[in-house]
Formats: C-alpha cells, structure tokens, sequence
C-alpha cells in the first residue's frame, strides 16, 4: 500500500517510518525544505530512541522518502494521513489553521478516491469540517472518506508504543475506508492489538478522554503528595497500595514536579474548552489544570523557603526535557521553574543528557554544564526535576563536596531521605517529608 503522511513532527515521522517498517510504501511530506533536506541526508530532527535506525533501515530498503512535493505523494497514495501540528490556541482551543490549509491542499491535488486519515489532535467536529475544506478544494467530483485515527505515542517509548499499541482507534462511517485502514494495520491485529472501530466523533474525543484521565492521575496523586507532607505520611507507600487495587492499577501514580510536554497540558485545556463550548462546566478537568499549576509553586515555595529567597544563589537543575528519553522541553516543569529563579534574582545551572540544546534555545542566560557534577560545583541548592536514568544513581558524596550548600531538592522521589541525608543533605523532597 502507498501511504502520504503530511508532516514531519514528532508524530508523522514515527507513524510514517513505523508503517513503512510494515511494508507500506510511505512519502513523508513537509513544507520546511530544510527539514526535508536534513532527513534525506539522514539527520533526524527529533531525539527518540530507535527512531534514527528504523528510518535508516527503511530508506535503504526503499520503502520510505521524504519529500515537499505533496502533489506526486497524495497521487501515488491511496491513504493520506493528516499529521501536522495543532498547538494550543486561544483560550485553550486547538489551532487548526495548519491542518485546515493542507486538508485545502490535498483536496485540490486529488483526481481518484482517497482515504484521508486524521493522525493530529483535533476537538470533536474537526473532521466534519475537514470533510466540508476537502469538498470545495476538489477540482472534480472524487469520493474520498475521513477517518479519524488518533494516536497515543508516549515520547521516549513512541516505536514501542506504534509499533505495539494497546489499541488502534479507527472513527468512520465508511465500512470501505475502515476495511482499508483494517488493512493498513492488520500487523497489528496479527499481534491480537484490538480495533475499535467508531464514530468520527467519538474517536476525536477518546483522545483527549485518555490524556485528560492520566493528567488526572498525576495531579491527584500530586495532591496526595502533598498532604502526605503535612499529615506525616509517605507517599510512596500509599500510591504502592493504590497500585496494588486492581480497579486502580499502579500506573501514572509518582509524585512530582507536573505534567508538561506537548500534549497533557494542551489537551486537557482543549477538552475544558470543548465544555464551555456546550455550556458544560467540567469541574474536574479545570481542577487538574489548577492542581498541575500549583504544584510547581509548592516546589518553588519549598526551596525559596529554603535558600530564604532566590536572589544572589545558585541553583542547580538536573533534567530539563519534560520526561526522560526525549529532548521536549515543551510546557516542561522544569524550564518553568528555570524562569521562576532567574526572574527571582538566582543563577541557574543545568545538566540534561539530550535537552540542553532545547532549552538554551528557550533560555539563554542558564549556564549549561556537560555532566551533572560540574552542574553542581558552587550550587546553594541541587534540584532533580526529571527522573533520567543516570539521575537515579548519582555519586551523590561526590556531589556533596561539589555544592556550597547541601541542599538537594529531589522531586521525583529518587534516593531514601535516610540515605541522603546521612551523606549530610538537607534533603527535600515530595510527599516523604516525614521519612526518617
């Protein structure tokens, strides 16, 4: 099968180089020739692991280009995925212009029938919409269908996450579009990976149901978090006793700085924006965002608290990209406590195995180290915002001769407070302020 996937961001290149590991013939196309360039010279603009073999892999086979011709690509291609970025608008609403404008593009190339195949994050009703664009751009008359066909790649994990989903989601009315998309995944569904097959609609809102449920999570074990510290309790083991009902399950229960990347936070802004729309006050989803915005200031009010003011100190962070195994800063906590210490009067030092680029691009004035220790030399407080693996095993009595002051701010609950501060730490940390 021929496939166009209109986009090259984080989400067209992984679906695209993953389907054509299936065997698809696929055309990634772009507008930015530069990166259209990079890619066929073989430099990937994302970091992901497995990403940069898998596209070798594929190009040399054949089976995989890259292009700015969206004209040849949508001819060849019975299949048109639509996988450009939606980013969060005004008052939260999605926007579209991006995606409204090539859908006007693919229209005006297309002279036989096609399935065009919705892979962004769009509100309920986009497709309707994108059905609408793509009739009045058609030079002819030419059948084509809509499905909606939501993603759910976790950045760090996205080829395992593509290549075994937990479910593919297929929203169409059309029993000969479903049958080809069947198809088009039916590697998957030798694996038993389940199809749901539904309404447009509902296949764009399961979307943002499924982001909004685990920002939710995070944000209440967060507020657990953070009565743990007042009441004397440990948080630990109360979200392992959670995990451990099965109704609850353990994932999406540690503890931290918030969620951030490219997608919690816009899409659970967009599904508040999808209720107020209908005139629904969707309570539930406004508390996580307010919960997820106050629990970076109870981890700034703890350390100002602890240095008594920023202005004039040093503060060291470690982790910079949202999460680990990705170079996102995107809405990362990490970069929004950077701009709280620097606005406060304090110098910011940083250390991050693949996000440094990133975040000097978003912050000039942070002094980027090459490892993690000499981030720490001269630091009034050390602060580990995203849980990176090497983080997990720091040669932390060498970091306590490098610091001017043993202050050492661990969010993500990495180390035991005993353990710590017997290295003579003032050791900070979240919802585990009573552990001896």
């Amino acid at each position: 099968m021929n496939i166009c996937m209109v986009g090259t961001g984080y989400v067209g290149l992984v679906a695209g180089t993953c389907l054509a590991d299936f065997g698809m013939n696929v055309t990634c196309v772009d507008i930015d020739k530069e990166k259209i360039d990079r890619l066929n010279r073989g430099e990937v603009p994302i970091y992901e692991i497995g990403l940069s073999e898998l596209i070798a892999r594929n190009v040399k086979l054949e089976r995989l280009r890259f292009s700015t011709g969206l004209a040849e690509a949508v001819d060849r291609s019975l299949v048109v995925f639509l996988a450009v970025g939606t980013p969060e608008g005004e008052g939260g609403r999605p926007d579209l212009r991006a995606l409204y404008e090539v859908a006007r593009q693919v229209g005006a190339c297309m002279t036989e029938y096609k399935v065009i195949a919705i892979k962004s994050t769009v509100p309920v009703g986009t497709s309707r919409e994108i059905r609408r664009i793509v009739r009045q751009s058609l030079k002819t008359p030419i059948d084509f269908d809509i499905v909606s066909n939501p993603e759910f790649l976790r950045e760090g994990a996205a080829i395992n996450d593509f290549l075994r989903p937990d479910r593919i989601i297929l929203g169409s009315d059309s029993e000969r579009a479903l049958a080809i998309m069947r198809d088009l995944y039916r590697p998957l569904y030798l694996l038993k990976k389940p199809i749901v097959s539904t309404s447009n609609e509902t296949a764009e809102l399961i979307k943002y149901a499924a982001n909004t449920m685990l920002a939710l999570r995070i944000s209440y074990i967060n507020e657990i978090a953070n009565l743990c510290d007042l009441v004397g309790a440990d948080v630990y083991d109360v979200a392992v006793a959670l995990g451990m009902d099965k109704r609850i399950g353990p994932k999406f229960l540690h503890p931290g700085p918030g969620f951030g990347g490219s997608c919690f936070p816009k899409d659970v802004k967009a599904l508040a924006h999808l209720a107020q729309e209908h005139d629904y006050e969707f309570r539930i989803v406004d508390a996580v965002v307010a919960v997820n915005a106050h629990q970076r200031e109870v981890i700034l009010n703890k350390s100002r608290q602890t240095l008594g003011g920023f202005q004039g100190k040093t503060v060291t962070i470690l982790g910079l990209s949202f999460k680990p195994d990705t170079d996102d800063t995107r809405e990362s906590p990490a970069i929004h406590m950077a701009q709280a210490l620097l606005r406060e009067g304090a110098a910011v030092q940083a250390y991050d195995p693949a996000a440094m680029n990133e975040a000097k691009r978003v912050l000039p004035q942070i002094k980027c180290d090459n490892n993690p220790y000499s981030a720490c030399e001269n630091s009034d407080l050390v602060m580990i915002v995203t849980e990176w693996n090497e983080f997990r095993d720091l040669d932390l009595a060498r970091v306590r001769t490098l610091v001017r002051t043993p202050n050492l701010y661990d969010t993500r609950n990495l180390y035991e407070p005993s353990q710590v501060r017997a290295l003579g730490f003032n050791y900070l940390c979240t919802g585990r302020s009573a552990v001896k």
